[in-house]
């Protein structure tokens, strides 16, 4: 099977078996994992930060982030299609008692213009503006990144309104090899940054959040009261220290098969709109002789995995499992569809 459903089912490599196999372990709970530890100091220096949470998702380390920053009762701006507006649960209500004020951006990313038409006045019959959220990329964006300039943006207008400014990083890795940026610029930028290790990356499982030494204090408290704490937890700290040292510059290869592949669909009839593609995420409209549904199940015949993520699109994600002749199989097929 050729899977292009999500990056999430990425499998470790025996070289990061391994690794875990031979590292070493302690209680994280009592913060006595060295492994996690290193983890952890590892992600924060490169992105020029004082400290980070190791976690078990992305989902995690975006909620605990998000009940950091905010009261109940407070207000989040983010774009209508943001992965912790519409793929966690209703967690912001949950978690944070916070509502949530979503923004129609461009393919996941939002404006300033735009966060400062969105700030509610201070008003008792208004929820307090609190917290920007943005995502890069932008899942549904099909991979989208921002500028970097657009994102300084937003944070002038976030300091200039004393609002936290949070970044769901699950692909960021994606975005800083696509765009040849240093990590550090997002680390002067942001109060917190959720990174995923279990995507593209490569680990098994995973999440760091970023931030400084006293929200990630506050954090290591909502992790634990969200169930998150874990014990030897360093040996999925390990493959997370292998996927850094070894899987983030191979990401540029994922970014060239997701064009190859785009490349095959924009020749095809039942292809109409693409999204473009910047870096590992295919998104299409299918049309005329398919429906998504229809499509998804002829690759399916041909033992390739994809996503009909609504009744007229497609996702494709390319990761570190999907091989150079996979693709080359992949494009074969398309053309006599």
């Amino acid at each position: 099977m050729i899977e292009y459903r999500s990056d999430t089912f990425t499998k470790p490599t025996p070289a990061m078996l391994q690794t875990m196999f031979h590292t070493e372990v302690g209680d994280d709970v009592f913060r006595e994992d060295p492994t996690v530890n290193r983890l952890q100091e590892m992600l924060a220096e490169k992105f020029g930060m004082e400290a980070g949470i190791f976690c078990p998702s992305g989902t995690m380390t975006n909620q605990i982030a998000i009940k950091c920053h905010t009261q109940p009762g407070d207000e989040v701006i983010c774009d209508k299609m943001s992965h912790v507006y519409i793929y966690e649960g209703g967690g912001i209500a949950f978690n944070s008692g916070c509502q949530v004020k979503p923004l129609e951006g461009d393919r996941g990313r939002m404006k300033a213009s735009q966060v400062i038409e969105t700030i509610n006045p201070i008003d008792i019959h208004k929820a307090k503006t609190q917290l920007v959220s943005l995502e890069n990329t932008a899942n549904r964006g099909g991979g989208s990144c921002y500028q970097i300039s657009d994102i300084q943006e937003i944070k002038e207008v976030c300091l200039e309104n004393n609002l936290k400014l949070h970044l769901d990083g699950a692909r960021l890795f994606n975005a800083i090899v696509a765009k040849d940026e240093d990590p550090k610029v997002y680390g002067n930028i942001f109060d917190s940054i959720s990174i995923c290790l279990s995507k593209g990356l490569g680990a098994p499982v995973g999440s760091v959040l970023l931030g400084n030494s006293d929200f990630i204090e506050k954090a290591r408290r909502v992790r634990k009261v969200f169930g998150g704490g874990m014990r030897q937890a360093g040996y999925m700290a390990a493959a997370g220290i292998f996927a850094l040292e070894n899987n983030i510059d191979r990401l540029a290869l994922d970014h060239r098969h997701a064009k190859q592949i785009e490349e095959a669909l924009s020749k095809k009839e039942f292809v109409g709109n693409i999204m473009p593609v910047e870096t590992n995420i295919i998104i299409y409209d299918v049309v005329g002789k398919y429906t998504a549904k229809s499509l998804a199940e002829e690759f399916l015949k041909n033992n390739i995995l994809v996503s009909a993520i609504s009744p007229t699109q497609i996702r494709m994600v390319l990761h570190l499992d999907v091989s150079e002749e996979m693709v080359m199989d992949t494009i074969r097929l398309i053309e006599i569809l």
